[in-house]
């Protein structure tokens, strides 16, 4: 959306003081709020020739750019109307009226101003409209000079040097939309005694002298320039509004008081613009924003201020760092929330993370790809395989966790008999193997045990074939013993079963001394008869 509720008038978006052009914080930070894409429509042109007026009639009102009714000119320097586009409800209007050219009250730093003034115009406008009055002729051509000079107050590539005409063609890739409005128009729209269009009068008056005399050099060079930077032109031509002694009063007069044909030219002309005018757009297609407009506002106004030529790329190569930061940024913060809600870990396969994973990560690629500029998807998806791997780390330790507290509850009795000594005896081994197998038949049994369930379980049977081995080990030379003892006729260990016992151990592990080592680690009972053994 487009964010807080927008101006109901116009504000100064360039400011131009005494010592220069200055963009404006609070118009910056009006223009920061709206998240839409911006269509951007200029007037340029002399000082008093009612580019205001036109500008409020693409508002849908007759008055709130100051028209003034004297020669001293009312806009210094750029001002901008932002208003919901005209059924384009996800676009935002952003009207620009600046400062009338050739004013005769400016001050030396006039001359660039006006250049200036006129370049700003052409870089931030998706339209621009050209005002002059009564005819297009040569005087009029002549003051339309600042087109000679863009390619000195621009420039395109950061390789490239002031006034340097071959950039031309990478020019018209981002340059407006050109109208030419002629004010007060009283010829006949005709040619040798045929009607014409006013595209056709424009192109016309755009046409070449044949020849190579400075003269014609002169001639054609304005020609030239318009038709090289502005290879898509229109042409509007209007009446004049009223009787001359009522055009003070212009803002306060209702339609039905105006001229019936120049009010029908307007509307025609507010139609067209509405028609054909587009987002703006930066080399390379990327959308312009009102936010993205604020900080290519300032970024040509801070470079025109410190005495250099704005450069496009250079601006928005610099956009593109700033806005990629902030886009992968935003869109890992939306993924990483995004997996921490859909996810409930541990999972039972990485399948069903993988799975989660691709969901949030189309979101997120959405919401990046809204906002970046292009070429940068492979940073962020490299932010992206890093948290992934994280989840993957946190999944597989949550799991390592939950089995392990598991695996030690389950299996206390099998423990504790381990550390009694309880299965160092006759049949004990076949115990032993039963406790751990119910151990291990009750930890599969349990769900949610998540993705390392498998592993933990394989790595804590591992961890009792050496005592396993131990337990058999005793068991059989015990069983041995046992049928030793029988065949020489003792039925039953007597009640120094104790002492018995120890005699018997010491028989057998002084055929396998390994077993005393394993053992004494694995059970208090044999550490409480090591000494006599």
């Amino acid at each position: 959306g487009a964010g807080p509720s927008l101006p109901s008038a116009p504000v100064c978006l360039i400011e131009n003081g005494p010592n220069g052009f200055h963009a404006s914080p609070e118009a910056l930070r009006l223009l920061s709020d709206i998240r839409q894409p911006v269509v951007v429509v200029s007037i340029v042109g002399q000082y008093r020739t009612g580019k205001s007026y036109l500008m409020n009639r693409l508002a849908g009102k007759n008055s709130g750019f100051s028209l003034g009714s004297t020669v001293q000119a009312k806009t210094k320097g750029i001002w901008m109307w932002c208003l919901p586009y005209p059924d384009r409800p996800n676009q935002t209007l952003v009207l620009l009226d600046t400062e009338g050219l050739s004013d005769v009250e400016k001050v030396s730093f006039g001359s660039q101003t006006d250049a200036w003034i006129f370049a700003l115009a052409v870089l931030l406008s998706s339209t621009l409209v050209y005002n002059s009055v009564n005819s297009i002729d040569q005087t009029a051509l002549d003051k339309l000079h600042f087109v000679v000079e863009l390619s000195e107050h621009i420039k395109v590539k950061a390789s490239s040097t002031p006034g340097d005409m071959d950039d031309s063609s990478e020019f018209v890739g981002f340059f407006p939309k050109f109208m030419w409005t002629v004010r007060d128009f009283t010829l006949q729209l005709e040619r040798d005694g045929q009607p014409i269009t006013e595209d056709k009068y424009l192109e016309h008056a755009l046409k070449f002298k044949k020849g190579n005399t400075k003269e014609d050099h002169i001639f054609n060079l304005p020609r030239k320039c318009i038709r090289q930077f502005f290879p898509e032109r229109k042409c509007f031509v209007f009446e004049c509004p009223a009787q001359r002694k009522k055009l003070p009063h212009l803002e306060q007069m209702e339609d039905s008081e105006l001229d019936p044909e120049f009010v029908e030219h307007v509307k025609m002309f507010c139609r067209y613009i509405y028609w054909i005018s587009q987002e703006k757009t930066l080399p390379g297609g990327h959308v312009v924003t009102g936010n993205l407009l604020a900080k290519l506002v300032k970024a040509y106004v801070d470079t025109i201020s410190s005495g250099n030529v704005p450069c496009v790329e250079n601006a928005v190569l610099t956009l593109a760092e700033t806005e990629n930061r902030a886009a992968v940024q935003d869109a890992f913060i939306c993924y990483t929330q995004l997996m921490e809600q859909s996810l409930e870990l541990p999972t039972e396969t990485l399948q069903e993370l993988l799975d989660v994973h691709k969901i949030c990560e189309e979101q997120a690629l959405q919401m990046f790809m809204a906002r970046a500029f292009k070429d940068d998807e492979c940073h962020f998806q490299l932010r992206l395989i890093d948290k992934l791997e994280e989840f993957c780390s946190t999944n597989e330790l949550k799991s390592s966790e939950i089995c392990s507290v598991l695996l030690s509850s389950l299996s206390e009795t099998l423990e504790k008999n381990i550390k009694d000594g309880s299965y160092i005896r006759a049949g004990g081994h076949q115990e032993f193997l039963n406790e751990l197998q119910k151990v291990e038949e009750q930890f599969l049994e349990r769900p949610k045990k998540g993705i390392m369930a498998e592993k933990i379980l394989k790595e804590f049977l591992q961890s009792k074939e050496n005592i396993s081995k131990t337990i058999l080990q005793s068991d059989v030379s015990l069983q041995e013993k046992e049928k030793e003892i029988e065949g020489k006729g003792v039925n039953k260990l007597s009640g120094d079963a104790g002492i018995l016992l120890s005699a018997l151990m010491v028989e057998v592990i002084g055929k396998n001394p390994f077993l005393l080592f394993n053992l004494a680690k694995e059970s208090t009972f044999f550490c409480s008869i090591i000494p006599q053994l």
